[in-house]
């Protein structure tokens, strides 16, 4: 209904004067067909709104316009993205089908906008697990047209710009996801002005008293800094003149969430913040002559104030993967302040501004909107595949990991650049190469020396990555990669080789488990699983076959398979959920968790000090994650807490990942020393011996003979002592060996 205030012919003319409008801003050069496409789109949307209002009470209509006019000009796409920007929620909230807009406007734009309608239908307040796989499976079905997610950018910046008349909670809601996933993506797009709008709306509704702090104290100083900058802007012309080129200078704020970003890394208030602007020269040139003016500007520049040597950035010669084109340098201003100084040429510039658009414009001609999708297409599966973790928490992190890390340029051992994450490791190169290379690493050379696989890289640094065959990752490996992609690659290989190994544990058990009188069923296999304390029962076939559970362990189940105790293991399997519930009134139903004894945080399993929560009492083997708290330090929570889903979407940057550890998965180092008659091939035989053996690693080997006799000490890494004494009997049985004995280091 209308609200009785409004004056429908005055807005219809509003709406007039916004579609005249569309037209004149677009970044595209329409044709008349173009034209009559998007009037077609307008007159659609304009009818099946007809009736609906936005909470701040205007005609709906008015969003489907001005998104349409964000992807016309901010974005820079043509007539199609435009016409699917303003139908974009017409299937969503009228009663027109994606058939009928198939009948109306053809199978491209219904395809783009059924692809928003997707995003538009996923909940937000359902279980964390649920919402990564549904976000997962979001983003997975926009590879149809990349042109859906460009849509959906500007769909949410204008919902952010008009966000102020929702519920506080909403609003919070909303800005986080924006922060967490959509600033990124428009970051990985090139789209930096939109990224920066984003940033700062979403600050302002994360932490409101932040941003308006901020925000006052910029519009203090403005004055003053508008008179810097004009000092600054006075001596440069000065000295860019008397070279003759064609230029302007444009001074700028950094934004507000930049500053926010500097105060908080650097540990320093506002005040402290001293690059709080930067300038910009932007260069008319021929693309021929772009590198050459770009270091005449950089030297003028430098030759009036004195730069800091570290802060150059020359995007010029290894241009980001987003196709950003720039000259960097902080240079010492008068009055001792730093001041960024950004060199573009128009053509960089337009492509800074518009990002994707200006990119394939300058890279195809003007016929760029269709010709340059399969290209950001590629790029942006790319960092889709290789975001798959299982929860929410993991999915946010990898994802944003991909698309808004750092830079660094890395060179190939025939000169080719590859850029990473800043943070990459050898492994994190191999991985991006191809999947093979990264599996089957044995060694890496960095700028020609032999470097550990923990070693990070340097922009600059070239790359050999030294391969074998018959090898393959190792769970360690994980330490040792930054990506989502190689972390992804070396998880899938790893679950493989744990269903092979489960495989061969299943038809060991069976077999050892004949020569006891039992029977392998499922009932067998619940009350194993149950007494050796497991979770399930791929991990007791898993610990089987890598031989951690022993002939021992299994003798000991069953003569006690009848027992008084082993009764009470059976009764515990076949409890009701709410005896479960009240296990932790009687401390003797807690022994199936004994062995999750130790709780770990991040990547790279730091041990923190931390308290369990007391809103879901998560106990030993529960999956959890911990939430970085203002005063108390890490709260401990269930994945399935009440509270969680609250802390996802209002908190994400506060929460780390956490999981108990079960200690019969570590990993211990053991020596051995060995002495025996040098036998030929005796060396190879050993080495042999030790790298066939499941579960087994060598971390270092000394090995020599003298007079015959042959003797050395090997460190290896072994999972226990079973593996440990199973291998120790292997070497012994080899003809020569006379004596091997573990020694214990300090």
């Amino acid at each position: 209904m209308t609200p009785a205030h409004i004056d429908i012919e005055q807005e219809n003319k509003e709406i007039a004067k916004e579609y005249k409008e569309l037209l004149r801003i677009s970044y595209q050069t329409l044709t008349e067909e173009d034209k009559k496409l998007i009037r077609k789109a307008f007159d659609v949307a304009v009818d099946a709104h007809k009736e609906q209002r936005r909470k701040s009470g205007e005609a709906y209509i008015f969003h489907p316009i001005a998104v349409a006019k964000i992807v016309a000009s901010e974005i820079g796409l043509g007539a199609t993205a435009i016409a699917a920007a303003l139908l974009h929620d017409v299937v969503e909230d009228t009663p027109i089908t994606t058939e009928d807009i198939e009948k109306m406007f053809g199978a491209k734009i219904a395809r783009i906008v059924d692809g928003l309608t997707k995003i538009s239908k996923v909940k937000t307040d359902q279980d964390i697990s649920m919402q990564a796989e549904n976000f997962r499976k979001m983003l997975l079905t926009l590879n149809d047209d990349v042109r859906v997610i460009l849509i959906k950018i500007a769909d949410r910046l204008h919902n952010m710009q008009t966000i102020g008349s929702m519920l506080n909670h909403k609003q919070e809601q909303i800005s986080s996801e924006t922060l967490y996933i959509y600033a990124p993506l428009a970051h990985r797009l090139g789209l930096y002005n939109i990224k920066t709008q984003l940033e700062d709306l979403g600050l302002k509704y994360t932490e409101p008293e932040i941003f308006k702090d901020i925000q006052n104290k910029i519009n203090e100083t403005k004055e003053e800094q508008n008179q810097y900058i004009q000092e600054l802007t006075d001596k440069l012309t000065e000295a860019l003149n008397k070279e003759g080129l064609d230029y302007i200078i444009k001074g700028r704020p950094k934004s507000i969430f930049s500053i926010r970003r500097k105060m908080r890394e650097q540990g320093v208030p506002f005040e402290k913040v001293f690059d709080k602007f930067a300038l910009r020269i932007i260069y008319k040139s021929s693309k021929e002559n772009e590198k050459f003016l770009a270091w005449k500007i950089y030297s003028i520049v430098t030759d009036n104030y004195k730069p800091n040597p570290s802060r150059l950035r020359d995007w010029i010669s290894s241009p980001k993967n987003t196709g950003y084109e720039a000259l960097h340098t902080t240079v010492m201003g008068h009055k001792g302040r730093w001041v960024e100084v950004q060199i573009r040429s128009e053509r960089m510039d337009e492509i800074a501004e518009k990002g994707y658009a200006a990119h394939y414009k300058y890279k195809n001609g003007e016929e760029s909107e269709e010709r340059g999708m399969e290209d950001l297409l590629n790029q942006l599966k790319e960092a889709l595949e290789s975001s798959s973790p299982n929860n929410a928490v993991d999915f946010v992190e990898d994802f944003k990991l991909n698309l808004y890390a750092k830079e660094i340029y890395i060179f190939t051992p025939k000169g080719e650049i590859k850029s990473l994450p800043k943070g990459a490791m050898p492994l994190d190169y191999a991985f991006s190469i191809h999947t093979a290379v990264g599996a089957h690493t044995k060694g890496a050379k960095v700028n020609g020396k032999l470097v550990p696989l923990n070693t990070e890289l340097n922009s600059g640094d070239q790359v050999e990555i030294i391969t074998a065959e018959n090898q393959k990752p190792h769970p360690n490996w994980l330490e040792y990669v930054v990506t989502a992609r190689a972390k992804t690659k070396i998880k899938n290989i790893l679950n493989e080789d744990f269903k092979k190994i489960a495989e061969y544990g299943k038809e060991l058990l069976a077999r050892k488990l004949r020569r006891l009188k039992i029977d392998l069923d499922e009932k067998t296999v619940n009350e194993m699983v149950s007494f050796l304390h497991l979770k399930t029962s791929a991990d007791l076939f898993y610990k089987i076959g890598q031989g951690t559970i022993d002939n021992e362990t299994l003798k000991n189940y069953a003569s006690k398979r009848n027992s008084t105790f082993f009764n009470f293991i059976k009764n515990k399997i076949k409890r009701n959920p709410s005896q479960k519930e009240n296990s932790k009134e009687n401390p003797k139903h807690q022994t199936n968790e004994q062995h999750f004894d130790s709780l770990v945080f991040g990547d790279d399993h730091q041990k923190l000090e931390y308290t369990l929560a007391s809103c879901c009492h998560p106990i030993p083997g529960d999956s959890v994650f911990g939430f970085i708290t203002v005063t108390e330090g890490i709260k401990v929570h269930k994945k399935d807490c009440n509270n969680a889903i609250s802390m996802q979407s209002k908190f994400v940057y506060r929460i780390i990942k956490a999981k108990w550890i079960d200690s019969l998965d570590h990993e211990f180092p053991a020596s051995l020393e060995i002495k025996g008659i040098d036998t030929i091939g005796l060396t190879n035989r050993l080495t042999k011996i030790i790298s066939n053996n499941m579960n087994v690693n060598i971390k270092n080997i000394s090995l020599n003979t003298e007079a015959g006799i042959f003797y050395g000490t090997i460190t290896l890494i072994v999972q226990n002592n079973t593996v440990l004494n199973r291998l120790i009997a292997n070497i012994n049985k080899l003809d020569g060996i006379e004596k091997v004995t573990r020694v214990y280091k300090n």
